[in-house]
């Protein structure tokens, strides 16, 4: 770890690695000590527009570019992630404060990424439909949309862009990217290994600075075609009107606040000890992190009290520390949040056994917190805590848990945990939700399709869907 140093930070448009003045740049922090890590630069309208210009151009190359060469890009890409695990996973250490066992664990989920796109885009199949009458041809191609403007937040520093420029470029698009202020070391790492492995100049661009400047000058462009967009609800409403203006193709995934539904039959204590594992990873800053814990009246009090257990046992600290099991928050911002949900949980008379303060004398460090007995009333029943901070309530029935699972506009991920056949099917059949998972916390898989429903998101990543949503469809139609 001592041989670490962060890098300096600079833009990447059009092939080439640009400084910005230093009054522009924002300080990125360490969460972890508090302190300065680096400077981010701030893109100046101009650099925008050649961003976009860069990507348009490069986009007529790109797509021009067989799926067989793209996916060589790309799996040489995913190689090279792994050769340098290590490095990336001490970035998202270092900005993000993430444990280093699972920094390394999102560094090899993102090179995953790249493998599967790298082998789906050679797959972008069309299909003949039969003629009317003899003597025309019926077809239908998939082709890419066009350039594409991707914002990526803070909490999965490496996965989510993964996600955005591996699915574009293996569906035959450019990408204009800007990660998340806090985290944007690891996508600037990521394009340099695009570059290294002989991405042309230009289909991939990243750009970082002011939010709402970067989106309006990429949004309201008419050379991009796309947006992908990983945030929260409320802005991710703002960027999809901005879109709607210019008719863009949009993929939105948008905050969760994960229900998961404990019935009667399961083991209780193993249940709760692996939920609480599951809860504080990334310190609950996770957009499918588990949250609202229904669980049946009969066995409430026994996975509250062993879901407290076993958040007790969990080692805060230094996510550089091999020993650390959960880090800190990202920013400060995070620490008052947290403090909101509790002050408010408290002042309704709901039960904190474990947990519930800042804790540690630099950094940005809260206890892992459990609620007990929440009512729908409170704020941690209604809005994501997006931290380290559970909720149980008791359910009588599956009509009631499954109720309670779908009450909020949200619906991200669900989880249950049944093993009864008939619950599990109902479960997944009326619980609204992008994600439904039985029995396991795994919510994604490069192969597999994630995105939300209701005020969640639009689209999907992930999967074969995710390369179709980079994709328009063509009728072809001859004579």
């Amino acid at each position: 770890m001592s041989s670490f140093s962060y890098p300096k930070l600079e833009l990447f448009i059009g092939g080439s690695w640009i400084d910005s003045p230093s009054e522009t740049n924002t300080e990125v922090l360490d969460p972890a000590t508090g302190e300065v890590l680096g400077l981010m630069p701030h893109a100046t309208d101009a650099q925008l527009g050649e961003a976009v210009e860069s990507a348009g151009n490069a986009f007529q190359k790109w797509r021009a570019t067989s799926p067989y060469e793209r996916a060589a890009i790309l799996s040489k890409c995913a190689s090279l992630m792994r050769d340098r695990s290590d490095y990336l996973a001490q970035l998202i250490t270092s900005e993000l404060g993430k444990p280093s066992r699972e920094a390394k664990a999102e560094v090899e989920t993102a090179a995953g990424i790249f493998a599967w796109d790298a082998e789906e885009g050679r797959r972008a199949y069309g299909r003949i439909i039969p003629a009317r009458q003899a003597g025309i041809r019926q077809s239908v191609v998939r082709e890419p949309v066009g350039p594409i403007a991707a914002f990526s937040p803070w909490n999965a520093p490496l996965i989510t862009p993964s996600r955005k420029i591996s699915g574009a470029l293996a569906a035959g698009c450019s990408v204009v990217i800007k990660p998340a202020e806090e985290t944007p070391a690891c996508t600037f790492a990521l394009a340099a290994i695009l570059e290294e492995v002989g991405l042309p100049a230009g289909v991939v661009n990243v750009v970082t600075g002011d939010p709402a400047l970067v989106s309006k000058r990429l949004l309201e462009s008419p050379v991009i075609k796309g947006i992908t967009f990983t945030g929260s609800t409320a802005v991710g409403r703002s960027l999809a009107a901005q879109a709607a203006l210019g008719l863009k193709k949009t993929v939105m995934e948008l905050g969760g606040h994960a229900p998961v539904l404990v019935f009667p039959d399961v083991d209780v204590e193993a249940v709760a000890r692996s939920a609480a594992a599951a809860k504080y990873r990334n310190a609950g800053q996770v957009c499918t992190s588990p949250t609202r814990f229904y669980v049946h009246e009969s066995i409430h009090d026994r996975f509250s009290q062993s879901f407290a257990e076993a958040t007790r046992s969990i080692r805060v600290g230094n996510g550089q520390e091999e020993a650390t099991q959960m880090g800190p928050l990202a920013h400060a911002r995070r620490l008052a949040s947290a403090e909101r949900f509790v002050d408010d949980a408290r002042s309704r008379g709901i039960a904190v056994p474990v947990g519930g303060s800042r804790t540690g004398n630099r950094g940005f460090f809260f206890e892992p917190t459990l609620l007990v007995d929440g009512g729908d009333d409170s704020l941690a029943m209604n809005e994501e805590p997006f931290g380290p901070i559970a909720v149980t309530k008791p359910f009588a029935s599956v009509d009631e848990a499954i109720a309670l699972a779908n009450r909020l506009p949200f619906g991200l991920a669900a989880y249950a945990f049944t093993h009864d056949s008939r619950v599990s099917a109902d479960v997944a059949d009326r619980v609204e939700s992008g994600s439904v998972i039985v029995n396991h916390w795994q919510a994604s898989l490069p192969e597999t399709p994630f995105g939300g429903v209701g005020d969640s998101g639009l689209g999907r990543e992930g999967g074969i869907e995710g390369l179709e949503a980079f994709q328009t469809v063509k009728y072809v139609s001859q004579a």
